[in-house]
């Protein structure tokens, strides 16, 4: 069985993209990062369920970009909770985000002798986000194997992205029919203080909307 990097948040589509890759016959190594958001509570889930579902070590990178600021997330920005307006990278983007993960996967990576990095990213039932869309992972994959010293040497990346053009309901019915328990994980970007999702940010709203259309109950509690 080969290792594989698993980009991992504790939330849905990671937890989903995890139990894929173990699926797949790879050896997860989750990343996950504290990178100063507001929803600490991801964490929590991330440590709790990594080694539940087949992680072999998981790691927790400390990143303060709340220096940076410039989004909801991680700044003192109020999270949006009136619905995804169409056509608008929404303030819950956070600068650069997926492209500091993944380089942090890859020096891992590169580290461990793995050549495959798993994302949970997903271009359909998603928030605008320009750093989920397939144009930038193959743009990364190519760099990727440009600036390591194994993909010079012909040992290549592959990043691979296995949500991209899935629903979120699609995504859900994939996951449980590998074992996921959604209870352990968590995807509100504004959770109440007791760790309850907020049931009306973005994030939130695509999930609920996500088990709606796979005729599934969201099995996590929600404040409203």
């Amino acid at each position: 069985m080969k290792k594989a990097v698993i980009l991992y948040s504790g939330g849905l589509d990671s937890t989903t993209c995890m139990a894929i890759a173990r699926d797949q016959g790879f050896v997860p190594y989750a990343l996950s990062f504290a990178y100063g958001q507001r929803h600490t509570i991801e964490l929590e889930k991330a440590r709790d369920y990594a080694p539940l579902i087949g992680a072999i070590e998981h790691m927790v990178i400390d990143i303060d970009l709340r220096k940076m600021g410039g989004s909801a997330l991680t700044a003192d920005i109020d999270v949006p909770k009136n619905g995804l307006a169409e056509g608008e990278i929404p303030i819950t983007y956070v600068p650069a985000r997926n492209t500091i993960f993944l380089s942090f996967a890859l020096g891992w990576a590169e580290v461990l002798g793995a050549s495959d990095i798993y994302i949970g990213v997903n271009a359909l039932d998603y928030s605008g986000y320009p750093d989920c869309r397939p144009e930038f992972i193959q743009a990364f994959e190519q760099m990727a194997n440009l600036a390591t010293k194994a993909g010079v040497e012909g040992c290549p990346y592959h990043i691979h992205a296995p949500l991209l053009n899935l629903t979120k309901a699609q995504i859900i019915q994939q996951g449980l029919a590998l074992g996921v328990d959604y209870h352990l994980t968590h995807s509100c970007y504004d959770p109440t203080p007791e760790g309850l999702s907020c049931g009306l940010c973005d994030s939130c709203r695509l999930r609920l909307q996500g088990f709606a259309a796979a005729g599934q109950e969201d099995p996590i509690p929600y404040a409203s």
